[in-house]
């Protein structure tokens, strides 16, 4: 199996369509991403969007944020998802490790992710690759929509 990551360029209906299948299996209640959602993620200065592609459909994405701070450049991988049918292939090492590199030659001290103790395949993977589990609570705050 031959994977591809890439950046994602430009918003395309493909893209578009990719975000709308594989969102709902990372959550389900994330409200689905239009043409314009997706071109606020992809120009935000601070975003870089992965895509992986399996003979050539987009299979897999994450979104890497490199954030300037005070204490320094730090990085955080959000939202990996890959497709049900895809999974158990790698692709998600693949992509982590696409954003570990740019986050590095970017000049990231750290990079952080977040994942939910029942991900158990995923915890497994992010400890392989070397995220090491912190002592630390996240807070969230939800902010209403006008």
């Amino acid at each position: 199996m031959d994977v591809q990551v890439e950046i994602a360029g430009d918003v395309s209906p493909e893209l578009v369509d990719a975000f709308g299948r594989l969102l709902p299996q990372l959550s389900s209640t994330a409200a689905p991403l239009d043409h314009a959602a997706v071109e606020r993620m992809l120009t935000c200065d601070a975003n870089t969007v992965l895509v992986a592609r399996v003979a050539g459909t987009i299979v897999g994405m994450l979104t890497l944020v490199l954030l300037p701070l005070p204490a320094g450049l730090r990085g955080r991988i959000e939202d990996v998802v890959v497709d049900g049918d895809a999974r158990g292939r790698g692709i998600a090492g693949l992509l982590v490790q696409e954003a570990l590199r740019i986050a590095a030659q970017a000049g990231a001290r750290t990079v952080d992710l977040t994942s939910r103790p029942d991900r158990e395949a995923a915890n497994r993977l992010y400890e392989r690759i070397g995220f090491e589990a912190r002592q630390s609570k996240v807070y969230r705050y939800p902010v209403e929509r006008p």
